[in-house]
């Protein structure tokens, strides 16, 4: 099974309105979490980015001012996850699969179907609804330490993502051919 670990920063909450400025993802195949490949890239949005979400994840203007533009990022992200991976993104059935759905509609780019994930749904399924279900809350159950790691910058959270999800999967089945929760459907960019 391959799985792609994903995380976007954008320039808001709402897919209709706001723009994805940042992907990163980590690629998992057949359980060999400490080798996976990476994507990282800014992504140059149409308007510029509003100041709380500069102070939130760090990422600049001048950071994204000659980053490639929607198409061309989405259009490598879709190259990176190949074909019959698994996206995985915490809250990402909500925020994360709805921003590249409508990026693509935005930009009349055709789409494929993909399996997706929501890591939000491992740690119901192990803590049930005690205590929150964010990223934070989930690395403090799992004893792991952010320290070091860039959060709200998607390659910082993206690696702390990588090893819950890790932790959690291997709690809920020692076989990675097992999906431990339900998955979903997705879309990303269409395969040239």
């Amino acid at each position: 099974m391959t799985l792609i670990i994903f995380d976007l920063e954008t320039t808001g909450l709402r897919p209709c309105l706001h723009q994805i400025i940042q992907i990163a993802a980590v690629k998992v195949k057949n359980g060999e979490w400490d080798k996976g490949e990476l994507f990282d890239s800014y992504v140059r949005p149409e308007h510029c980015i509003p100041s709380f979400i500069t102070k939130l994840t760090g990422i600049t203007q001048a950071e994204v001012a000659d980053a490639p533009l929607p198409r061309d990022v989405l259009t490598r992200f879709s190259e990176f996850v190949g074909t019959n991976a698994t996206l995985i993104a915490h809250n990402g059935l909500r925020f994360d699969m709805r921003f590249i759905a409508e990026n693509c509609k935005r930009l009349g780019m055709p789409v494929r179907e993909t399996n997706a994930l929501d890591s939000r749904d491992f740690s119901r399924k192990i803590w049930g609804g005690r205590g929150g279900h964010g990223l934070d809350a989930v690395l403090a159950r799992l004893g792991l330490s952010s320290e070091g790691v860039k959060r709200h910058d998607a390659r910082g959270d993206v690696q702390l993502l990588a090893r819950a999800v890790r932790q959690m999967w291997e709690r809920l089945t020692p076989n990675m051919h097992d999906c431990p929760v339900d998955s979903s459907i997705g879309v990303i960019p269409a395969l040239a």
